[in-house]
């Protein structure tokens, strides 16, 4: 499994990518794998206030339909339409596919490192 060395990760499986103030936010390589194919996504509106560790979005896959959580408290100022439209785009570009952005950024929860993202992996 990949996990670059760029982002921060959160023990539900989000990914984030820091930048300008903002965040993007996405499904880890791990979490797109245990899910399967993804064949819907449900993404939250521009200007919805995310709470940091609280339900933000919906994944369904041919396996099950999984809660996605904010790892971060703010505002959601873009989503990536392509993932609601293409969402198989998570398994092939887990990284690249990703959720939304939040931006005005007022609160963190757990985030860790690649290395330790992978630590907590070996424990599940």
């Amino acid at each position: 499994m990949n996990f670059p060395k760029e982002l921060l990760y959160s023990r539900s499986h989000e990914w984030v990518r820091e930048s300008g103030g903002a965040a993007k936010v996405g499904l880890t390589d791990y979490a797109q794998q245990e899910l399967g194919d993804i064949v819907f996504v449900t993404l939250p509106d521009v200007g919805d206030e995310a709470a940091a560790g609280e339900r933000i979005a919906d994944v369904e896959s041919v396996k099950a339909v999984s809660e996605m959580f904010s790892p971060l408290s703010g505002t959601v100022k873009e989503v990536n339409r392509a993932v609601a439209d293409t969402p198989e785009i998570v398994n092939s570009d887990p990284y690249g596919a990703w959720f939304f952005e939040i931006g005005e950024i007022s609160g963190r929860g757990e985030l860790l490192t690649s290395d330790d993202y992978e630590k907590y992996l070996e424990g599940l």
